[in-house]
Parts: structure tokens; C-alpha cells; sequence
């Protein structure tokens, strides 16, 4: 079963020079349960790509079906709300909340669920992460491997089958990086869910079933089963 299929997707945008080509047909499908790196320059598209299969922006053409939902086929609080059960997603910038605790900001998106065991699946997953003493912690008296920890932990806190990540080590150091991908590869194949991973490391890609390279907004390889 694929969890993501992708076809002819094109992004256009207007600028003072006319129409400018962000992403150029895009074609490829990704397994359920296995994990895509999309790779490439900076400005080669992969952001887009990312925001495209995630709902949160819309095409120019093309289209996108993520577990038998064709995403476009939603207007935008319909994706919204397929997002929240669906997605998980983890950021280079964290995206915690400062003015909530660690356990506060992994309980969050349970709570929005309705989930009454959300504070205890909470202090569950930030144990599992290694912050079982960082509970009360705000954001600012963490370092960044421990916030993009709490943001894992946020991520994978509904058990969502499919993760997003855009370059979750962008902003920390070799070492720390290295730990953090080595708890994500951890907690997803725990998971069983999809991950789909927006990188610029070499080493990284090579870790994932599928890598596909953009170049330019066109899709230059396609490395895994999926091709399209």
C-alpha cells in the first residue's frame, strides 16, 4: 500500500518577471512504513514539495493522495482537521511553545484530541525521549537537543502515520544531531509510521528506503521503490 502517492504535482508563482516554476511534474509514491529523504540545493524545492504533501499549501497542477485521500479534493479546514490525525511534524526551528512547560507542549496536541490520558501518554513519551526530569522545563532553559527532543516527542505524541520533518538538525551541532536522528529512525520504526525527511545531509538520505532529488523544481532521481 503506498501512504503517498504524488503525481504531475507543478507549484507556479507570480513574480515582477511573470510566472516562476517552484516545483516542475512531480511524480513518485512512497510505501506505508517507509521513509523518503528528499534532497537538494537550497532553493531546488524541497520545502514546497514538503508543504504541498502535507496540505498546507496548494498546487498550480497535479495532485496529491495521502492513505487514499486526495488532500486537494479538501477545502482548507477539511485539511486542516485530516492534518491533526494524520501528521506529525518536526521542525529545524523546534516550533515549542515558550510560555508552556515540556510536558505542557508534548500534552498539547493530545489535549486538542480529546485525549484524556494526555498527560500521562505525555510524561510516557518525554521519559522515552530522555526528559523525564525536564518535565516542568520551559523551552528557553533547554538546550536545542533537548527542545527538538520535546518537539519528537510532540510529534509522534498521537501516534500519527505519517511525519514530517524539515531539516530537524539544521540547527544543532554533529554530535547532538546525530543523537537526535538516531531517537526519530527509533521512534518511527516504534511507530510504524511514514517519514518523509527534508535534508541537506548525504549521510542522512543514505539512512532512508527512498531518497528522492530535486534540482531546480524537477525531480532529477528517484533512489527506492515508488518511482513515478
Amino acid at each position: 500500500m503506498s501512504a503517498i502517492i504524488v503525481e504531475h504535482l507543478v507549484k507556479r508563482v507570480r513574480d515582477a518577471d511573470g510566472a516562476l516554476t517552484i516545483l516542475e511534474d512531480v511524480s513518485f509514491s512512497v510505501p506505508a512504513g517507509t521513509s523518503l529523504a528528499v534532497v537538494g540545493a537550497s532553493g531546488s524545492g524541497k520545502s514546497t514539495l514538503l508543504g504541498l504533501m502535507a496540505g498546507l499549501d496548494l498546487p498550480s497542477a497535479g495532485r496529491v493522495e495521502i492513505f487514499g485521500q486526495d488532500l486537494f479534493a479538501l477545502d482548507e479546514d477539511a485539511r486542516a482537521a485530516w492534518r491533526s490525525t494524520h501528521v506529525g511534524f518536526v521542525f529545524q526551528t523546534f516550533q515549542l511553545l515558550g510560555q508552556m512547560t515540556a510536558l505542557e507542549n508534548v500534552m498539547l496536541p493530545l489535549e486538542l484530541a480529546g485525549d484524556a490520558q494526555a498527560e500521562a501518554k505525555a510524561r510516557t513519551l518525554l521519559q522515552r525521549v530522555g526528559l523525564g526530569d525536564r518535565l516542568g522545563h520551559y523551552p528557553k532553559t533547554l538546550s536545542g537537543g533537548e527542545q527538538q527532543r520535546v518537539a519528537l516527542a510532540r510529534a509522534f505524541a498521537g501516534r500519527p502515520p505519517l511525519l514530517f520533518a524539515d531539516e530537524p538538525t539544521g540547527s544543532l551541532d554533529a554530535v547532538t544531531g546525530e543523537r537526535i536522528i538516531d531517537l526519530l529512525f527509533e521512534l518511527n520504526r516504534e511507530a510504524g509510521a511514514t517519514l518523509v525527511l527534508v535534508t541537506h545531509d548525504a549521510g542522512l538520505a543514505q539512512r532512508c528506503d527512498c531518497r528522492l532529488t530535486l534540482k531546480a523544481g524537477r525531480m532529477t532521481e528517484f533512489v527506492g521503490p515508488g518511482a513515478g
